[in-house]
């Protein structure tokens, strides 16, 4: 029996012996494969585009200078006048009146001009002969002068009044086609109430109202393409007037853009400019290389000699169509992961290809 219990011992050390040996090593974790870009600073220019309408570049409003019932309409919106064109009348009866009154003023004046004039040469001429005294010589004097300066307010008084007269006919300043009118036959005009607007012949403007954050920090090229929205051939133009101020209504800012030529387009027609950004050097990346660092835009950058990654958060500038800028955050030449960084963790090693854009 000992030496059965002594042959048993040694099968029964054994997987005693097996449990004790040491645990093979185990296997290395392979580096998580990803897409990479280097980054690169380059130029960029946005393009914008909003809509607006055609303008005349010079227009103005017509009124009368004096108050009177609308006699007569002339023309209507949209008809083409040439300067000096009698555009409306208004009831003439008063100014006609005024005018007979400064009229026999002014005959009145006259004649009591001739009347001291005569005065003072009788005076002038006793006072020579030493039949009058010097007394009488100067207050003759006195009444001629203050006759002749009626005179001349009496003058005064009937260009006045003529001008008044002629300012019931409304005439166009300058050719071009009315845009808009604000009065009937038979109503009242006050003086310097709008009544016709006349957008003058000339040069056309693209006026624009703008968002406000479109110009916040950017400056917009010269040159913008403009297309009617209705159709037609393509059109260019260039900045000409950009608001200093800030339409508080409306959150936005008025542009002018000045046509090149003499355009065939309608005023009021609608139509949509095509602008630039000044060119901006920059960081530009691809939209999947975007992640997040606590609610912050981050990216994941690679470490060229270890190929270990940590996540950078960054400033993003603007967001494109596909990418976005980066102003902080990323330096040229650093290696981006673009795609598989979903499950990715602060100082893991990976593999990659090879950067390119």
């Amino acid at each position: 029996m000992r030496r059965a219990s002594t042959a048993l011992l040694p099968v029964l050390l054994l997987p005693v012996l097996s449990a004790c040996s040491p645990h093979e090593e185990p296997k290395a974790k392979a580096p998580r494969f990803v897409e990479t870009v280097v980054a690169a600073a380059e130029p960029v220019s946005e393009t914008i585009s909003t809509t607006g309408e055609i303008k005349a570049r010079v227009q103005s409003d017509l009124s009368f200078r004096v108050s009177g019932r609308i006699t007569e309409r002339l023309v209507e919106v949209g008809d083409r006048v040439e300067t000096g064109q009698v555009l409306a009348r208004i009831d003439d009866q008063e100014q006609k009146a005024d005018l007979q009154v400064a009229l026999a003023g002014l005959r009145s004046a006259e004649a009591q001009r001739d009347q001291a004039q005569k005065a003072f040469d009788r005076q002038d001429a006793l006072f020579k002969t030493r039949f009058s005294t010097r007394a009488a010589l100067d207050s003759a004097e006195e009444t001629l002068l203050r006759a002749k300066a009626t005179v001349e307010a009496s003058r005064a008084a009937v260009d006045t009044a003529r001008d008044d007269l002629d300012q019931t006919d409304l005439k166009a300043d300058a050719a071009g086609i009315i845009t808009a009118r604000s009065i009937e036959v038979g109503q009242v005009a006050q003086a310097a109430q709008l009544v016709f607007t006349l957008a003058h012949d000339g040069p056309r403007d693209v006026v624009l109202n703008a968002d406000e954050t479109v110009l916040l920090g950017r400056e917009l090229e010269d040159e913008v393409e403009v297309r009617p929205i209705a159709g037609g051939p393509t059109m260019k133009a260039s900045v000409r007037e950009v608001s200093p101020a800030l339409d508080t209504s409306t959150g936005t800012i008025r542009v002018k853009l000045g046509l090149e030529g003499d355009p065939d387009i309608r005023l009021g027609s609608p139509v949509t400019a095509i602008g630039r950004y000044e060119p901006v050097t920059m960081i530009e990346l691809p939209w999947s290389a975007m992640t997040s660092d606590g609610g912050r835009p981050a990216v994941w950058v690679v470490e060229p000699k270890t190929n270990a990654v940590s996540i950078r958060p960054i400033e993003v500038t603007t967001y494109g169509r596909g990418r976005f800028a980066v102003r902080s955050g990323v330096k040229p030449g650093e290696m981006v992961v673009t795609s598989g960084s979903k499950f990715l963790s602060a100082g893991e090693i990976v593999a990659f290809d090879g950067a390119g854009q």
